[in-house]
């Protein structure tokens, strides 16, 4: 794992190393096992490296091919390596410790500007080829890793963070106010419509499943692989289909345990992290390692106001996996003290960038904090579970039934689950039907009620800035059935940028490499070629994966699905004891010109004498949470001059 920047000049100038070095430099706040950098002629490339993998403690990076003339720097851990292996001829004694970046480099020369469509794994990775006067870079196909870039009319630079190309001499530090815009507007977790853009004028970033290339100032971008596009499995049973889940899964989670270091898990007490760890745990028995399992608990005095269909404690049903899967350490956090508001410096530091998700924050660092201490290399997670390994929403399925006219099965399908779920039929049914007779969503959800989530932006700035007129904010065509969302879920970049970046980020900060095998891109083109059918049966939703994980995990948590656990239901309740300093932060940037002109102040002032005193219970309150967007916001337009 590493840390990479570098410098291209064009027409043959060379480069300043200084200023290579001054990028390099900004680099030394993440831990590093050795730093290094390469310059010759017009090319500045540098690595920062923290060694995860065997291969990568005698890993020299940047790296020079001599014979073949190619130069790398890469941020890379490469999971298909037996089939590079065979695809790339690599010779039987070389395959023990051959390098990451040497297989790229192999498969650059092999394959070109193609190589990136050929890798499984994270990464972020430039070449040098001498011979063709061509940069080429590439970055995963769900994002995983970073790359940021900058051109001017001299030369083109790249980082794996932002940091580094505020410091060239050329580049002016400021904000990218339709990037603001679309931030501001978009009301899901998503930053940008424009992934290709940041929250800086003139940096710009490499979407996810794309390779550049950069010869003489001139660009080419191009998307090299498209996740969603799959063709239907058929195969003959059921379990078929549940052996060749249990294939595919275990060698994404076995081929995430390549480290020489420690290994963690995010452990929850539901079925995506759950099954990452049933499958983890006994492999790292076999090496002697115990799996670090790190789980959040609320703080002793929250009293939890969640409905009985939610759990925001999960201890009981963490234990039960862990006790049943073996091999694992338990660590139960509450991380009293700490709050989403404690934690919004530390986080505009780490993103470099405003961010959504805060209710979660303070311990997805505390995660990552507590595996450091641990000496873990690699932290497994199961992040992107939802839509891969445990889909499988029962009322859709059983919609779809209704609208082929199946109206039997469908009513059969809706009472076995009400039994499973103990929600009434009276409930289930309205709502089934509903998805049933909403072909096209826009003829109930474009001409209902408006939504009730306040906007944050200033009129003003969303008029000079057109938003209103990008589909995605103005909510055409918005809901679609769930075969489509679930696609779409993949094909939508931005959603694999938001995570990428995090990850990428808080990774680097330290020393440890977060890894999710639910997102596995041979774990995703399997569940998306997998029938519906097999995702529903019974009453049974996320069928695949409980049947799947029989005799890997506990039934109580395998085939539970009366509760779900809402880990963010004490944010608020955390920051009761500071709201006065909170709302008094708040008044401060009602009266600062610098927000008025992007943020929605006429609203946040109404909202706020509302809220002087508010209950835990309102923690899912849509303008509580726009203050905290706010003032995430404001922190980062100060933090600019």
């Amino acid at each position: 794992m590493s840390a990479i920047a570098g410098i291209y000049r064009f027409g043959h100038e060379s480069v300043y190393a200084e200023e290579g070095e001054k990028m390099m430099q900004t680099l030394q706040k993440y831990p590093a096992d050795r730093v290094c950098a390469w310059c010759e002629g017009s090319i500045f490339l540098g690595c920062h490296a923290q060694h995860v993998t065997p291969e990568s403690v005698h890993e020299r990076l940047p790296f020079y091919d001599e014979l073949r003339d190619l130069a790398i720097t890469a941020d890379a851990i490469i999971d298909n390596r037996s089939e590079l292996f065979e695809r790339l001829a690599v010779e039987q004694g070389r395959r023990i410790d051959i390098t990451d970046s040497e297989l790229i480099l192999l498969a650059y020369d092999k394959w070109g500007v193609d190589a990136a469509g050929y890798l499984i794994g994270d990464f972020a990775f430039v070449i040098w080829d001498a011979k063709k006067h061509r940069l080429y870079g590439a970055r995963d196909m769900t994002g995983n890793r970073t790359l940021y870039t900058y051109q001017h009319d001299g030369g083109f630079a790249f980082s794996t963070v932002v940091a580094p190309l505020l410091v060239l001499s050329s580049l002016r530090k400021e904000l990218h106010e339709p990037w603001l815009a679309e931030f501001l507007s978009i009301r899901a977790m998503q930053e940008s419509v424009d992934i290709g853009t940041t929250a800086y004028k003139h940096i710009n970033q490499l979407p996810p499943a794309h390779w550049f290339t950069m010869e003489e100032g001139k660009q080419s971008l191009c998307k090299y692989a498209c996740l969603d596009e799959v063709e239907p499995l058929r195969l003959k049973t059921g379990g078929e289909y549940i052996e060749a889940f249990r294939e595919v899964f275990s060698q994404a989670v076995t081929a995430r345990l390549r480290t020489h270091r420690a290994v963690g898990a995010a452990l929850s007490g539901g079925l995506d992290s759950g099954a990452v760890a049933s499958f983890a745990a006994p492999a790292l028995h076999l090496q002697h390692k115990p799996l670090h399992a790190y789980s959040y608990v609320p703080v002793q005095d929250f009293t939890d106001w969640t409905p009985p269909t939610l759990l925001a404690n999960e201890r009981s049903y963490i234990q039960s996996t862990a006790r049943y899967v073996g091999n694992i350490r338990e660590n139960y956090m509450d991380f009293e003290g700490k709050s989403p508001f404690s934690e919004i410096d530390i986080w505009l530091e780490l993103m470099e960038a405003p961010y959504k998700y805060f209710e979660n924050s303070f311990w997805i660092r505390g995660f990552y904090e507590k595996a450091q201490e641990h000496n873990v290399g690699v932290l497994l997670t199961g992040a992107r579970g939802n839509f891969t390994v445990s889909w499988g929403p029962a009322l859709d399925y059983y919609a779809r039934q209704f609208r082929r006219l199946h109206w039997l099965q469908s009513w059969q399908g809706v009472r076995r689950y009400s039994k499973l779920t103990g929600s009434r039929m009276s409930h289930l049914l309205p709502v089934m039907l509903k998805k049933a007779t909403s072909l096209d969503a826009r003829t109930w959800w474009g001409r209902g009620k408006q939504s009730p989530i306040p906007s944050l932006i200033h009129p003003e700035f969303a008029k000079r800035m057109n938003v209103e007129d990008i589909p995605v904010l103005s909510g055409t065509g918005w809901r679609k059935n769930a075969d489509q969302t679930r696609k779409e879920k993949f094909s939508n970049l931005a959603i694999a940028n938001k995570n990428g970046v995090m990850a990428t980020k808080l990774s680097l900060r330290y020393g440890l490499w977060e890894r999710d095998p639910t997102g596995d891109s041979r774990v995703i083109r399997f569940c998306l070629s997998v029938p519906f059918e097999q995702y529903v049966q019974n009453g049974r939703d996320r069928a695949l994966i409980r049947k799947a994980m029989r005799d890997h995990l506990p039934d109580d948590v395998r085939l539970n699905q009366r509760v779900r656990g809402v880990q963010p239901a004490d944010w608020l309740h955390r920051m009761l004891p500071c709201w006065d300093t909170f709302m008094g932060e708040l008044q401060v940037m009602c009266h600062d010109l610098r927000a008025a002109e992007y943020l929605n102040m006429d609203y946040i002032k109404t909202a706020m004498a509302k809220y002087r005193h508010p209950r835990p219970d309102q923690a899912s309150d849509p303008n509580i949470r726009l203050f905290m967007h706010s003032l995430i916001v404001y922190r980062f337009l100060c933090g600019l001059n």
